[in-house]
């Protein structure tokens, strides 16, 4: 176990950078302003899987080889964002009949799923596991790879508590625009471009040295 102070220190920092928002909190808010506050919640724990995923892959070393190998990196990104842009053109391209003002819930499962994909399908989050997390480890006080594992899950449970406080809130704004005819089509065009920006953003982003 890390250092008491090592591991308050960490909590700050974690606090710091969990609520900004990013791609994961683009993705969750968008969920819940589309298809309401159960949505997003399902959003946020698919999004914390698949950070427990990065979380184990940064404890036995797979971190590492994204990070070493431009191919690999190259791959996942790819694929992510491949699968971000097929979702947006989904979403824009299934009319609701009449676009009714109540969108049509999504099953839970497929949000889940789809959540831990996407943050999987994630190249960057595996590179800030593997440059965050190091910097509060001390090889003086045992094995490295249970400090890693201690930190990410620490981390992962304080970016879903910052992920569910944006579900809600986003969810309590966007009240007013689910219950227009209007606002269901703008639902899906802004839902459906988000997506879209995010497979881009994807796709455009650079290996750390």
């Amino acid at each position: 176990m890390p250092a008491a102070s090592a591991i308050a220190l960490f909590c700050l920092a974690s606090v710091a950078l969990a609520v900004v928002p990013g791609p994961a909190v683009t993705y969750i808010v968008t969920h819940s302003i589309d298809k309401g506050r159960r949505a997003g919640l399902v959003s946020a724990l698919g999004i914390a899987s698949g950070g427990l995923v990065h979380v184990v892959a940064a404890t036995v070393g797979l971190s590492a080889l994204i990070a070493s190998s431009a191919t690999a990196f190259t791959t996942v990104k790819l694929v992510g964002a491949a699968y971000l842009v097929a979702v947006g053109i989904r979403r824009i391209a299934s009319r609701e009949e009449g676009d009714e003002i109540q969108s049509v819930p999504a099953p839970h499962r497929e949000l889940y799923v789809q959540g831990v994909v996407v943050n999987v399908l994630n190249p960057k989050t595996a590179l800030f596991f593997l440059a965050f997390l190091p910097q509060f480890v001390d090889p003086a006080r045992g094995a490295i790879w249970p400090q890693v594992a201690f930190l990410g899950i620490l981390f992962a449970l304080i970016a879903f508590a910052s992920d569910v406080s944006y579900a809600l809130l986003a969810d309590l704004l966007a009240g007013r625009l689910r219950r227009s005819s209007r606002g269901a089509r703008l639902r899906r065009w802004f839902t459906g471009g988000i997506f879209i920006a995010l497979g881009v953003t994807a796709a455009t982003a650079h290996r750390v040295s």
